[in-house]
């Protein structure tokens, strides 16, 4: 079974080689692909000195000509992938990637193909915005949709390939999380979910005040707006097969 990581990095200079090498030890069939959001620092530099070595000559590294944010990044990456189950690696190191096993065991306990599974982490250190703003937007989350998962932004989300391809992705910022799980709900599967460690940044990206609402927004959206209702046929991604990473180095979203 083969699982693909997307890796959506912006100036990540720091953190993004450590990142890719705790992701070579998984122990794992792997299939990573890098989107590089037009980083203005290192990162894309570090990202090509990476790609001339092993293991990571195999990797697949997009870059975007502006900067468009994490959503595009997202929808760039979940373009290009072919395995059978899928996830997302942030680059700045508040997620081990030794935990994407337990992720993958848990779908595979479950034994049914309409399940996703989610990382779930123990916010109850973190700042009072940040730790209530997302029980509020998962809490939002779980009445919209009947759901009764626990932490709906972790970037750990673990779902069969077939329904990532599928998925329409709008969102430009940080409201794909929120966009993604509705549509997964929506699609009719089951999120399970598994405890995972987590080391957060000092400084965040993400702007509890500036992105939650967008964030409820794009829940609301999905739930009263036209739904997420695919036919999911597992076809060949042409795409993922043919391209290379020199191929699609540079590479923008449609706006």
């Amino acid at each position: 079974m083969r699982v693909s990581v997307i890796v959506p990095v912006y100036n990540e200079e720091e953190t993004v080689a450590q990142v890719l090498e705790s992701l070579s030890k998984v122990l794992l069939d792997l299939e990573v692909v890098v989107v590089d959001d037009a980083s203005t620092d290192r990162t894309w530099e570090i990202l090509q000195e990476l790609r001339q070595k092993e293991p990571f000559t195999t990797y697949r590294f997009i870059r975007h000509d502006k900067n468009q944010g994490k959503g595009a990044g997202l929808r760039t990456g979940f373009g290009l992938v072919s395995g059978d189950l899928v996830t997302v690696q942030d680059a700045d190191m508040e997620y081990d990637p030794q935990d994407i096993p337990a992720l993958v065991r848990k779908w595979q306990e479950a034994g049914n193909s309409k399940v996703a599974v989610y990382g779930y982490r123990d916010l109850s250190g973190q700042k009072l915005t940040t730790r209530w703003g997302n029980r509020f937007l998962t809490t939002v989350t779980n009445i919209l949709f009947g759901s009764r998962i626990h932490d709906m932004e972790t970037c750990y989300k673990l779902m069969p390939g077939v329904l990532a391809r599928a998925l329409p992705m709008e969102g430009r910022r940080f409201e794909i999380e929120p966009e993604i799980t509705s549509c997964i709900l929506q699609a009719g599967y089951k999120i399970l979910e598994v405890p995972i460690s987590y080391s957060p940044r000092v400084e965040k990206k993400l702007n509890p005040w500036k992105d939650g609402w967008p964030a409820l927004a794009m829940l609301l959206r999905r739930r009263f707006g036209k739904p997420f209702r695919p036919a999911l046929k597992e076809t060949t991604n042409s795409t993922a097969n043919t391209a290379t990473s020199e191929e699609v180095q540079t590479s923008s979203v449609p706006q």
